[in-house]
């Protein structure tokens, strides 16, 4: 999301929280519980060109957002409890999970060292191709590139195209143009684009991805903490529904076993990479659940509700994005207010 939709949407929150009207749909629209989606979890403050610092919130925010969680009567549980109680198991109290995707290695610096001090859960969906080093972090190389230069030149078609990056806007701008054409590619175009535009600008990606991920004795020793559970995200963090039935097969299938090849633990639970509606749909939340995997997780925002029983393949999650590190945005987003209306009220998207 760019910058001005960002703060059009900021002012609508805003309205919402307000406004009280939040608290009005609560009762209706809350739910059984919710499972946020974090990726990385960095102290500081960004600096001025940060596209993907949405990406990230401080150890201070999340810290906060334990406490707040509990404040307002969430048990913060994880996975294999959060599925029971979505298939009617427990006391019916409404619950909270955190997950984090990919496989930073700040997820053990940084988030760890909070969530272990609060004895709280934490699952880390990881992408098999991070602590193998061979992860194509695209949005990465992209942002990079466009740090540094005051135009970068992107590959087409019908050649090259030159954009200007000489100021800040700019810079916003040219990203947001290249990466929605490289989101709309398909998964080898968009990756030869994208390792294209780093060799340009002299990024070494592989070097990027070595500093960024876990290791697997890293993953290892997380996974032997009883509050840490390791699920799968496919092997090369690919947008599942651009590949075919047996690519998606793998891709699900494989991560799994090696996770449980280096952890010991195979997993039980599953994120899609993107997570969006043109990245995992129908064909893949079948395949999901006919590979065994007890839940998997999208990005489509919502809370659950106790129809998500029915589809324990097909849960949605909602960002704790690092544009909205407020602790109103998070009561907002307990009471699931904005998503019912985002969502005109439907409860349940498996479509």
């Amino acid at each position: 999301m760019n910058r001005r939709k960002t703060a059009i949407f900021k002012a609508g929150l805003d309205t919402l929280y307000y406004s009280r009207a939040h608290r009005a749909l609560a009762p209706f629209t809350c739910g059984a519980g919710i499972i946020f989606t974090l990726h990385n979890v960095f102290p500081g403050a960004p600096p001025a060109f940060a596209p993907n610092r949405i990406l990230t919130v401080t150890p201070e925010f999340l810290e906060a957002v334990v406490v707040r969680i509990r404040a307002a009567g969430l048990d913060l549980v994880g996975l294999d409890e959060a599925q029971a109680r979505l298939r009617g198991e427990g006391d019916g109290r409404r619950f909270a999970c955190l997950t984090f995707d990919d496989g930073y290695r700040d997820n053990l610096e940084h988030a760890y060292p909070v969530l272990k001090r609060h004895d709280v859960p934490m699952a880390i969906y990881v992408a098999t191709c991070m602590p193998d080093g061979t992860a194509e972090l695209w949005w990465l190389a992209l942002e990079f590139a466009i740090a540094a230069a005051d135009s970068i030149e992107v590959p087409t078609a019908a050649g090259t195209e030159a954009l200007s990056c000489d100021t800040l806007e700019r810079k916003y701008d040219t990203y947001e143009t290249v990466y929605w054409r490289l989101r709309a590619m398909d998964e080898e175009g968009k990756r030869a684009t994208a390792r294209e535009i780093a060799a340009r600008a002299g990024i070494d990606m592989a070097a990027v991805v070595r500093d960024l991920s876990m290791t697997w004795e890293e993953i290892a020793r997380l996974s032997a903490d009883p509050l840490v559970t390791i699920g799968a995200h496919t092997v090369t963090h690919s947008a599942l529904a651009k590949l075919t039935d047996a690519q998606v097969e793998y891709e699900m299938a494989e991560s799994r076993r090696l996770i449980g090849e280096h952890t010991g633990v195979r997993p039980r639970h599953f994120a899609y990479p993107y997570g969006d509606a043109g990245s995992a749909g129908p064909r893949e939340f079948a395949l999901a659940n006919r590979l065994g995997f007890a839940t998997a997780v999208t990005t489509r925002p919502g809370v659950l509700y106790p129809e998500h029983g029915d589809h324990l393949t097909a849960l949605p999650r909602v960002s704790l994005n690092g544009d909205y590190q407020s602790l109103r945005y998070l009561d907002l987003f307990l009471t699931g207010a904005p998503f019912a209306l985002f969502n005109r009220f439907r409860r349940v998207d498996a479509a």
